[in-house]
Parts: C-alpha cells; structure tokens; sequence
C-alpha cells in the first residue's frame, strides 16, 4: 500500500500535466520544476484569481497536492494513506515520526494568496519536525521509528461507524462547563474509576482528554467553542449524553452487510438463480454473499442514504452550534426509515431466512454441503446479527439516535471509555 496514490489524485495529476503541456507546448516536471515557476504556468492556465467553486481551478489544486506528494516521498518516504476527514479522502504521512499533512488543503492556501513558493516553507517545517524526533534522546534509545500507511489509516481514518442514543439535555451540561471545569470533572472521574480503568490506560485517557481541554479559552463554556473545537465538544457529548451504544465496526461492512441483512427480513421464497450466480455458487463461492446481493429487500432502503439507511435529508446537528465545526464525526438520524424492519428484525427467523436460501442455492446449482455460512461469511454473519440486536436495542430506547463515526484506534478503546462515561454519568457516594 505504501506507493498507493488515491484515484481522484491520480487522474487530477494527469489531467493537470496535459493542460500545462498543451499550454506551454512542452513538458512541465511537477517534481522537480521550482514552485515559482510552476506558478508563472499555473497562472495562465488559472487565466485570474484561484477559485474554489471552479471545478477545473479544483482540477488544478489537486493535481498540485499530488505533485506536492511526490516531493515529500522522494525526500522523506512519505506516503498516501487513507482519510475520509480530509478533503481529498487521504492524506500523507511520514514513516519516521507522526506527522500527518492535507497536501491539497497546503495548496489551496498556497493558491489563494498567489504564492505557491509557501510550500517550501511547509516542507521545510516537516524537514525540520522529522529532524528533531529523529535525532532526539528518546529515538536514539529506543531506535528508528518505521509507521506506515495502515498505522496511519488505524490512528486518523474514522472509517468506523457506531450508533449512539444520546440524551442532549445531558450532553449540554457538559457542553455549558468551561475548559477547567471539564478538566476537573474528567479527573474526578478517572479517580472513581478506580481498578477498572489499569494506571496505564489512566494515564493515556488524562493526557488525551485534558490535553484536548488545555487548548480551550478557560473563560467561556466549550458550547461557544466548537468552531475552534468540534473534536471536543463531540467527545463531550458521548462522555455526558451517551445512554446506548452499538458495537463498532468498518463503514463498508454496516452499508454492505448489517443493513442489507436487516432490510431483507425474512423472506418465505427466493429468486431463481440463474447464470453468473449458479457460477459464482460452483467456484465455492459462500451462498451469503449471493444472499445479500440477489434477495429483494422486504422492507424497503431508501435511496440516497447514509450507511445504506439514514436518508440524507433527514440527517442533523446535535445542537445548532455543533454546525459549526465543520465536517461532524457525530450526525443526528432519522430512524423513520428502519423502524419497521428494525422492530421485525429476530436473529432465529434471521438465521432460518439465510439456512432455506442457502439450501435453495444449492439445489439449484446441483451442490451440497452445510446449510449455515461458513469460514469468513459465518463471522461476518454473526457479526451482523450481534450489531444488528444492538440496533434493536438502541432504537427501542428512544431519543436522539446518531451515527458516530471514529477510527480503528478509538474503536479498540471504547472499552476504557465506557467505564469513564460510567463514571461521570453514575451515582457519586459523598461519605460524611
């Protein structure tokens, strides 16, 4: 994955190296050509100011960040890895310390004030960065530091979604508290976790939560903040408001797997299968994933829609200060369009729906064999099914029903977060 490029970049690249050399009527090395003399052709093909709401003046941007990555490889190995927070859904990192850019969201900058030469002063920054982590006393003791694009998708890509029922008169306590007062409270609460949180993991949550608080103005409530910290007043909001979560799992597989299952229901009869699918059920290809994509839904999906289930125009802010802080990780559903499927949804008749098709695919590819998934298709089945009891459970319990999206690594640590909300939600025994 490390010389992966995303698509979108790739094709701005190319399409910005055939206007510059139709333009100049030779070749231009984005890579090695100095920034000042890009922008003397980049001005031309621009014919005035930088537009962001002109698609081809974005054409052009883009294919600058790839350029612009390039670079940084060649210098420093840097490399694309995914990002759905970013603009251009990637952005680079940098094997030897934790540094993570938006090479597009630099050259739109560069771009605006007519100076594409800032990117030397970007890249000399990052020069300057991996320097001082390479060369100091904590990485010449513990050796070089090696990341790569799967340790920097884990750590920044919120490729993984949660649904979460959040109380929002709850939420705005914490949200009216200043940036002290948090601090205080979220201390407070990491002392009455007691044993259940390891002083490991005690150590990591105050640097992480009280770090994050330290960068608000002390003086005002974190509510009139949120533009300089969305992060924080979405974590605020699971921490204080949170009354029932799913379990946690990639986008892909909710949109491809758990809600298909769950708008299929349990059918009494099932297509003919013809073709490509008899095929597909010949090569052992599992008689599931045929499942999910040849059985129609017996409750209808709704077009256009988060996740495969939450339509786009039903889709909100918490509170309408939370608007502005930009691209929201926490969204405010609708559960109009699942509710029907979600209150017929039983894991046995589930199971049954799954077992008859199977035997119903067998018997028409003329194949044998066990009735249930098998291999990778049983665990994602089971998968399903257990996300898919918590959304029952979820939606049963009524309020304001969010789609939180997160990443790999706080996934792996919603554990230690559960027994904080715990303890900042539960009783506090005062003995006198």
């Amino acid at each position: 994955m490390e010389n992966w490029v995303p698509p979108q970049v790739a094709q701005a690249r190319a399409q910005l190296d055939a206007m510059l050399e139709q333009l100049e009527k030779k070749k231009i090395d984005l890579v090695t050509v100095s920034w000042p003399d890009i922008e003397k052709s980049v001005a031309k093909l621009l014919m005035g100011p930088f537009r962001i709401d002109r698609p081809e003046h974005h054409v052009v941007a883009m294919g600058l960040a790839c350029s612009w990555g390039e670079r940084l490889a060649k210098e420093h190995g840097a490399f694309w890895f995914p990002n759905r927070d970013a603009p251009e859904a990637a952005s680079l990192g940098f094997p030897e310390a934790l540094i993570m850019l938006s090479p597009y969201g630099g050259v739109l900058d560069a771009l605006m004030s007519s100076k594409l030469e800032r990117l030397n002063d970007v890249s000399q920054d990052i020069r300057t960065s991996l320097a001082k982590v390479k060369f100091s006393p904590q990485a010449q003791a513990a050796g070089p530091m090696r990341l790569g694009p799967a340790d920097y998708q884990r750590l920044f890509d919120p490729g993984f979604v949660q649904l979460v029922l959040v109380d929002v008169a709850k939420a705005s306590t914490g949200w009216n508290m200043t940036g002290p007062r948090l601090s205080s409270e979220l201390r407070d609460a990491l002392s009455r976790a007691g044993s259940r949180l390891s002083p490991e993991v005690k150590q990591q949550l105050e640097a992480q939560l009280l770090g994050a608080m330290q960068r608000l103005d002390p003086a005002k409530p974190l509510i009139e903040q949120v533009e300089r910290a969305p992060r924080v007043a979405e974590l605020v909001a699971l921490l204080w408001g949170t009354k029932e979560t799913s379990g946690a799992a990639p986008e892909e597989f909710w949109e491809d797997v758990v809600f298909p299952t769950l708008f299929i229901g349990t059918p009494s009869t099932f297509p003919k299968l013809e073709g490509e699918e008899l095929e597909l059920l010949k090569r052992g290809v599992d008689p599931y994933f045929l499942y999910l994509e040849v059985v129609p839904h017996q409750f209808p999906a709704p077009e256009e829609a988060l996740l495969g289930a939450f339509p786009a125009d039903a889709l909100d802010v918490l509170a309408p200060a939370l608007a502005k802080g930009g691209n929201p990780r926490l969204v405010k559903v609708s559960t109009e369009a699942l509710k029907a499927a979600v209150a017929a949804f039983d894991p046995v008749k589930t199971k049954d729906a799954v077992s008859r098709f199977i035997a119903h695919a067998q018997a028409q590819a003329g194949t044998t064999g066990p009735t249930t998934p098998q291999g990778d298709a049983a665990q994602m089945f089971d998968a399903a099914l257990v996300l898919l009891a918590d959304v029952k459970k979820v939606v049963a319990a009524g309020g304001d029903l969010c789609v939180r999206r997160l990443t790999e690594g706080e996934a792996s640590g919603e554990a230690a977060m559960v027994q904080l909300r715990q303890a900042l939600q539960g009783p506090r025994i005062i003995l006198a």
